[in-house]
């Protein structure tokens, strides 16, 4: 039986500062605990700070011309109590320059000449600029004058670029269609454990920001339509009054609403008709940008109730080509997940005023908008449409640092992707693709990156990067919702979720979080999932009559503390299920004895792990002799 604990507020913090140190704990991340910025019970410590920025942009985009150029102002603050005598700025799209390093191999059609910096002022002087040395995905600028603790500078910044034109995160969608993303210069992150954010972006590993304001004006040529993150100013301003008509019809409508149809495009009569129009767009409190253009997409757009205490709406718009028949359900299968995911798993209600699925070729997810690529199979857009949504709130929400601990937000994207799928297409179905598309390839596969212990920090992974990021988390995560049970999981989640919002976990406030809100001391089962070589393959030595039932000798050979259930066929020819929950490993993660209490005569025993996938299903059968 699990051991449960009701303390006095001191004594918690106690016993909780002793859990905290049964987890192996990095240097840097037991500097934070000193310095008391995250404290032991899962909480912000009492000296927590993150930095934060005020982003004025403005851009402008002339398809079919293929640059973009750009200005900005970033208000940046220092919150933390360090004096910073340079800044780190991310410039993600060098990543196309030839001779970055990268992940994998790529094309010409990748290939452009990255950033280019016209003008980089700080607080109104300006600093010297090579666009030829400042190649690398980080720039370092130092600074004339120190910006001390608690106060702000301003950035004034000119740059362009190429559109790259083979598919990816962003770039040219097809000769009129543009997807922008990681568009602008910005501040690297600034953090209590490990300073400057430095790690370079190799176009596997994604990314890691701060919370910020921002104010986006887009310029293109008339009869261009622009989406993007945030809340359009001056929809009135930049559409005909039919068409923005429409668009505020959808904002309190659960049918879809055509807002531009290639009808409509036919008619080359859709936005106000200047010679180029300027859209201006909001958002507070997000972690980035993306902006999607195009002269003859298709723009559907509902809304749905995500906060039944308020009845707060959020409106799901999407952007597409006609021809893409998944594209057309794809404003009702949003409505279906907002709505889902708000009110069942995670069951926090959608932070924002509104998200959009554009057609591209990425898979991918940004703050409000989803970047997807076209599929034949509607129900497989769906699945894929679901999971970049879930990103919403692992890591929009939570800022999670996704080029360092991948699994803090992909592995929560792949959880609810199954939760959501079974209520979509049934149980059966939703654990056939998990198991097909998420945990096969890793569990059947024996390579030694299979098996790095999870909280290998993911700017380290290459071969093992994939599983190690979505499958592995995410059966930890079903592993111990097994373990705990629906209702206090989600208490538990919850206690993480609010302590975290619009901060920046690290796996540790993960941990010690789900250990207060579940108020038990579970580092004995995040220690087996997080920081050992395990994998899942159960033993069935032996079957045995007991004093009462049988006792079923267990070995795990590979270590992780999985659910399972006993499925038993007596010599009647009746079946039994008797489901064993992870805590059956607590006192002994490699050994068990299971007791199954019956009065009839057993004639075979078979181990079945469901999703959890055995690596060896030969040993998991015992048969009567």
């Amino acid at each position: 039986m699990y051991r449960s604990f009701i303390f006095s507020a001191f004594s918690c913090l106690i016993i909780l500062q002793v859990q905290a140190q049964n987890l192996y704990m990095p240097r840097d991340i037991q500097r934070a605990y000193k310095n008391e910025t995250r404290s032991p019970d899962g909480k912000p410590g009492k000296n927590y700070w993150e930095n934060h920025g005020r982003y004025t942009i403005s851009i402008t985009a002339l398809p079919p011309n293929h640059n973009i150029k750009g200005v900005e102002q970033i208000s940046y603050f220092n919150n933390s109590p360090d004096t910073l005598r340079r800044l780190n700025m991310k410039l993600i799209l060098n990543i196309h320059r030839p001779g970055a390093a990268r992940f994998g191999n790529t094309g010409s059609d990748y290939l452009t000449q990255g950033i280019q910096i016209d003008s980089f002022l700080v607080n109104g002087v300006k600093k010297s600029w090579n666009n030829a040395t400042a190649a690398s995905t980080n720039q370092m600028v130092s600074l004339a004058k120190p910006l001390m603790p608690h106060d702000s500078l301003k950035l004034d910044i000119a740059w362009h670029f190429e559109l790259a034109k083979g598919p990816g995160r962003e770039g040219v969608i097809d000769s009129t269609t543009y997807y922008l993303a990681y568009f602008y210069p910005r501040v690297s992150v600034y953090d209590d454990y490990n300073g400057w954010d430095t790690l370079p972006f190799l176009d596997a590993q994604e990314f890691y920001n701060d919370f910020n304001d921002y104010t986006l004006s887009v310029t293109a040529p008339k009869n261009f339509m622009v989406w993007a993150t945030g809340t359009l100013q001056n929809a009135d301003q930049v559409l005909l009054p039919e068409y923005a008509k429409r668009l505020q019809q959808s904002f309190t409508s659960d049918s879809t609403i055509h807002v531009a149809t290639a009808e409509d495009w036919a008619k080359k009569s859709i936005t106000a008709q200047n010679d180029v129009n300027t859209w201006v767009w909001k958002a507070t409190n997000v972690s980035d940008m993306a902006v999607g253009i195009s002269d003859h997409y298709d723009w559907d757009a509902a809304s749905v109730v995500v906060d039944d205490a308020t009845g707060r709406r959020a409106s799901m718009q999407s952007a597409f080509p006609d021809k893409s028949k998944d594209f057309h359900h794809a404003v009702q299968a949003g409505r279906n997940s907002l709505s889902w995911l708000s009110h069942n798993w995670p069951g926090v209600p959608y932070p924002y005023p509104k998200m959009t699925s554009f057609q591209g070729f990425a898979d991918m997810e940004y703050p409000m908008m989803v970047n997807d690529s076209h599929f034949d199979d509607v129900r497989f857009a769906q699945f894929v449409q679901d999971h970049e949504i879930a990103h919403t709130w692992f890591p929009f929400y939570m800022g999670t640092n996704e080029s360092r601990y991948a699994f803090m937000d992909e592995g929560w994207a792949t959880t609810f992707e199954r939760l959501i799928g079974t209520s979509e297409v049934g149980q059966e179905k939703a654990d056939a693709l998990y198991k097909q598309f998420r945990i096969n390839g890793w569990i059947h596969d024996r390579s030694t990156a299979e098996d790095l212990p999870i909280i290998t920090p993911s700017s380290e992974l290459r071969a093992g990067y994939g599983n190690n990021s979505y499958g592995k988390p995410s059966l930890s995560y079903f592993a111990l919702k097994d373990l705990l049970g629906d209702e206090l999981f989600k208490k538990a989640l919850h206690t993480y979720m609010e302590n975290w919002n619009g901060k920046h976990p690290i796996p540790w406030d993960y941990f010690n979080s789900m250990n207060s809100g579940a108020g038990k001391n579970l580092n004995w089962f995040f220690n087996n999932w997080f920081f050992t070589n395990g994998y899942i393959d159960l033993d069935l030595q032996n079957v045995t009559k007991a004093k009462v039932g049988y006792d079923l000798s267990i070995k795990n050979i590979g270590g992780f503390a999985v659910p399972f259930d006993v499925n038993v066929t007596y010599s009647d020819g009746t079946t039994d299920s008797f489901h064993q929950t992870p805590i059956v490993w607590e006192n002994n993660q490699k050994q068990i004895k299971v007791n199954i209490k019956t009065n009839k005569t057993i004639k075979s025993v078979v181990l079945d792990g469901g999703v959890f996938m055995d690596a060896d299903e030969s040993n998991n059968k015992w048969i009567a002799r």
